[in-house]
């Protein structure tokens, strides 16, 4: 097995982000610093991490409704209350997939499932991320099938994407989005180019999650189903 590919599957990182690991000297195997391309038995060779055993732990999947004010990260260097800190009572080791800026609420997944946060992140499965978002000024009907069509950002155009108007106020629109892209800052990005920057943003959903039933700062584990159907969405077997 590719090195990257078990420190994955043992929910250190991504495997692209495990290979910048493993090209930044931070991975033994045997007590040796190695370099991409090495493989690995699992159930012969030693593992280490920056110092750490790497091993195959039991699988942890979390939804957490992210307050605003959070950073979305395991550790911060301005000593600023991570996602990590809003998981009391999970004690695996686990990490976001993908991220919601600072200012921005709502389904968040954390997991130690390397291969699933790999897949649910990359844009070729199409997982659709559902968010909620007051812009200003009143959106017209023209606009809306700009989003849908997509939009010229500086990075190229975004995917097609399904937008609803949900009420306008006052000066405001609220309107619902369903994407699967997972570039930064992208559903920002996206209001800002067609002439309505966010005031307030929230992630309702990605793929069968919600966090309808919980409170900001909330979490859950998953259930199997769940899981499952997770795995499915990705073409993955459970």
């Amino acid at each position: 097995m590719r090195l990257q590919k078990y420190m994955a599957e043992c929910g250190v990182a991504s495997r692209r982000a495990s290979e910048q690991l493993i090209a930044e000297g931070r991975v033994q195997v045997n007590g040796e610093v190695v370099s991409l391309g090495v493989k690995i038995d699992p159930e012969v060779d030693t593992v280490l991490f920056d110092g750490n055993p790497v091993g195959l732990d039991a699988k942890v999947y979390v939804v957490l409704n992210k307050p605003r004010g959070v950073i979305t990260t395991a550790t911060d260097t301005h000593d600023r209350k991570t996602v990590l800190d809003c998981l009391e009572g999970v004690e695996a080791r686990v990490y976001p997939v993908g991220r919601l800026d600072m200012d921005v609420s709502g389904m968040l997944l954390l997991t130690n499932d390397g291969e699933l946060a790999n897949r649910l992140s990359h844009p070729r499965y199409e997982v659709d991320k559902v968010y909620s978002a007051w812009v200003k000024g009143l959106v017209m009907p023209d606009v809306v099938k700009q989003l849908e069509e997509g939009v010229e950002l500086e990075d190229g155009l975004t995917a097609p994407a399904k937008v609803s108007i949900v009420k306008n106020q006052s000066n405001s629109t609220l309107i619902h989005l369903v994407i699967h892209e997972g570039k930064k800052h992208i559903v920002k990005r996206m209001c800002k180019a067609v002439g309505h920057p966010i005031s307030s943003l929230r992630r309702v959903s990605m793929g069968n999650l919600s966090v309808s039933n919980l409170q900001p700062g909330e979490w859950r584990y998953l259930e199997a189903d769940e899981v499952e159907r997770l795995y499915g969405m990705v073409g993955l077997d459970v």
